[in-house]
């Protein structure tokens, strides 16, 4: 579901942050901000959201350009995964979200599934790690890295959080509408797979 446009102002955005973190003639300055305003114009052009606000999340960022990365929180009991219904958009997904700075990935599973599902785990090994633009998530300004880590239930109660209307175990065969931004279809039937697969994968 890559559209190229979208891949090409990434592409420009990309170059130009990193062309002013590290160009010091002015002139270059001067052309690497006229490509990150380049990159401004086409996703508001095609996005139809205002300029400004796509420079604020799309344009802000300083130093070298690197991926975003989304750690997923993977817990079952028996053969059934835990889901959480998503307030954003009422679709089910792994908890999960974005990578915290000076958290461990480990850390980051934990906490989510504790914020999301109200469940205390143990991070237990990394199941694996996916590039999003190979999946069919709707189109997202950033490159990401998604992290899926498989974790043991060790406390807490099963309950909604602030950012989640429900939370529940689901069957393969009975699996609920996906949030397709956070999940797919495709990467949770792996995770039914990976589980069984034994590797050891550091996490810190």
């Amino acid at each position: 579901m890559q559209l190229k446009w979208l891949e090409w102002a990434k592409q420009i955005q990309s170059i130009s942050q990193a062309g002013l973190a590290y160009s010091k003639d002015i002139y270059d300055i001067e052309r690497f901000e006229m490509l990150r305003d380049l990159s401004v114009e086409i996703m508001s052009q095609y996005t139809g959201v205002e300029g400004e606000q796509v420079r604020a999340l799309f344009a802000s960022e300083t130093g070298y350009a690197t991926p975003k990365v989304d750690v997923r929180g993977v817990v079952f009991e028996g053969d059934k995964l835990l889901l959480v219904r998503e307030r954003l958009d009422g679709a089910w997904a792994l908890p999960g979200g974005w990578a915290d700075v000076g958290l461990s990935p480990k850390e980051v599973a934990a906490k989510e599934v504790k914020e999301e599902a109200g469940l205390e785990v143990r991070p237990v090994r990394l199941l694996g790690v996916l590039d999003k633009k190979f999946h069919d998530h709707p189109p997202a300004a950033w490159h990401v890295y998604k992290m899926f880590i498989l974790c043991e239930v060790t406390g807490g109660q099963l309950q909604a959080g602030m950012e989640t209307l429900q939370a529940r175990y689901f069957g393969e065969d009975e699996l609920p509408p996906l949030s397709t931004e956070r999940n797919t279809l495709k990467q949770i039937q792996l995770l039914f797979k990976a589980r069984h697969v034994q590797h050891e994968a550091w996490l810190d």
